[in-house]
């Protein structure tokens, strides 16, 4: 018998050094945690979340010569041209009270689910050198975009407050009830991000059609007409209006709306809003976050 042969036979199978690598705590790179050990990972790389989530929001428009500006800006003139068209040109605003605030809050909460959802498709694309080159519970990345979006609402949030008070909307007791509606929101949002960042990992043209889906959503969301309104016409199918209450952003758009603007808060709110928002902030976050979770060896691959 030669010495080759003898080397060969030597050698152990591949089964036994996967089971030597596991005595030994070894397990293969990127492989998927349990889920609570993942969760466990995730809440001690809190701390990086934070971090990222502020160095990306300080760093969005430090090219830009009004920087952070921008953040305030962008809702504002978008409100400005959808007011031309849609309360001017085509007269939504007939027969709603106080437009101007219905129209730029619809704005300014439809803005924090949009660019989240925008964001969230880059999550994992966007920064794939360091999902490369770094092991750490990937949903840091989704998670941290939606609280920068949450940052960045902060800033809008102060300035919508400005311009409702400048069309005399006074403060009320009730815009408290904004903080609980926009946290939902808020949880709505992250596991929607997280959903778009694995899609989007899988198929990047996802980010590429987007836009056109959001601005569908936008559309059918009350961002700039009554939702109420449409849903008095007797020849509308049950099933359209049933879409329409359901809608997550119009549910979010209808609840801050009662909160800061008090002729559309002087109606009854219908009780199954808030539960609606319970329901979808609480649904979107937990299946969001399983849904990325089972995905998590497959991100940076290829």
């Amino acid at each position: 018998m030669s010495s080759s042969q003898t080397t060969v036979r030597s050698q152990p199978p591949e089964t036994d050094l996967a089971a030597l690598a596991a005595r030994h705590g070894l397990t293969v790179s990127g492989a998927r945690p349990p889920l609570r050990d993942y969760t466990r990972q995730l809440w001690s790389r809190r701390h990086f979340i934070v971090a990222f989530a502020t160095a990306r929001l300080t760093a969005q428009y430090s090219q830009a010569r009004m920087g952070q500006i921008w953040q305030i800006m962008n809702p504002l003139l978008n409100a400005t041209v959808y007011y031309f068209i849609f309360g001017v040109i085509l007269g939504t605003s007939k027969g709603v009270p106080d437009f101007i605030p219905f129209l730029v809050t619809g704005v300014f909460i439809w803005t924090f689910t949009a660019s989240s959802v925008l964001a969230g498709t880059r999550a994992i694309s966007g920064n794939i050198g360091l999902v490369r080159a770094l092991h750490f519970p990937r949903a840091s990345l989704p998670i941290a975009i939606a609280l920068q979006q949450l940052q960045q609402l902060l800033f809008s949030l102060a300035a919508l407050l400005v311009i409702l008070v400048a069309v005399g909307e006074l403060p009320r007791v009730n815009w408290l009830l904004a903080v609980p509606a926009l946290l939902l929101q808020a949880l709505f949002n992250t596991g929607l991000s997280m959903i778009m960042a694995r899609l989007a990992s899988r198929t990047p043209d996802i980010a590429q059609l987007m836009p056109f889906i959001l601005r569908t959503w936008m559309y059918v969301s009350g961002v700039m007409w009554s939702i109420d309104k449409v849903l008095s016409h007797d020849d509308l199918p049950h099933v359209v209006k049933l879409a329409l209450q359901c809608n997550p952003a119009a549910v979010y758009i209808d609840l801050v709306r009662f909160a800061l603007i008090e002729s559309y808060g002087a109606a009854q709110l219908p009780p199954h809003v808030w539960a609606l928002a319970i329901a979808w902030g609480v649904l979107f976050a937990a299946g969001g976050f399983l849904y990325f979770w089972t995905a998590e060896e497959e991100y940076g691959r290829g």
